[in-house]
């Protein structure tokens, strides 16, 4: 029996919710291979890295000295790959034609994803990131449009990010939605990212520190304004 796939963009009156899509780890970049309710959902991106739900921090409580942020970086696979029968593709594409262009961001299970998304911010501007694919990289730009809340899916025994451990009472997952903007100009390439951010790295530069390339394993990644500024000029700028 063929798997079963999983619609996405089914509306649905959603109370609870953080979704982490399974995307496996590409920020290593050096090989192409590499709004309220109804809230529409969408099957998201959950890194495979963060899926595993490794605790790089448990704490909900912000340090005094933890950096705050307002640009964003969330990957997602744009192409099909079956979990438990279910199509977890959710390329930009998706997003595109969900009502209103606008959908949850759901099955994070990496604490420090969550946490990022728990710092977001309605209007602030997220790089939508195709992971796990033949070519990485960014295809676009989305809004978020709802402010962090309870991903339902951790309770759903159908759902492929269904969390056992997790309580409706103590809840451990959230998610965000958002809404597409635009796509970029050009695609942006993972492997060229990864060029000007060895140059960076070696001659000083924006890029130096990117998440992408420093904290590589997660779907959902802070962005500084001077990362996001650069990155965005890219797309007038020939290919490197």
């Amino acid at each position: 029996m063929a798997p079963k796939k999983r619609a996405r963009g089914s509306t649905r009156t959603v109370k609870s919710g953080i979704n982490d899509h399974a995307v496996k780890d590409d920020s290593e970049g050096v090989s192409p291979a590499e709004v309220a309710a109804p809230t529409v959902r969408g099957k998201r991106k959950a890194s495979a890295s963060d899926r595993t739900g490794k605790k790089e921090t448990t704490k909900d409580e912000e340090s005094p000295s933890r950096p705050q942020y307002c640009h964003w970086l969330m990957k997602s696979e744009p192409e099909s790959r079956f979990e438990k029968g279910i199509d977890v593709k959710f390329g930009i594409e998706e997003l595109k034609a969900l009502p209103n262009q606008t959908g949850c961001w759901d099955g994070v299970r990496n604490y420090q994803a969550r946490n990022f998304m728990k710092d977001m911010k309605e209007g602030q501007l997220a790089f939508f990131y195709h992971s796990n694919c033949k070519e990485p990289g960014i295809a676009g730009i989305m809004t978020i449009v709802k402010e962090a809340y309870v991903d339902h899916t951790q309770f759903d025994k159908k759902d492929v990010h269904f969390d056992a451990s997790s309580k409706p009472d103590n809840p451990k997952w959230s998610m965000v939605d958002v809404q597409y903007q635009r796509m970029m100009k050009r695609f942006l390439p993972l492997a060229e990212l990864k060029k000007y951010h060895l140059q960076h790295r070696a001659k000083g530069g924006p890029l130096k520190d990117m998440a992408l390339f420093t904290r590589a394993r997660l779907s959902v990644q802070p962005l500084t304004s001077e990362e996001f500024d650069f990155v965005s000029s890219l797309e007038n700028r020939d290919p490197l």
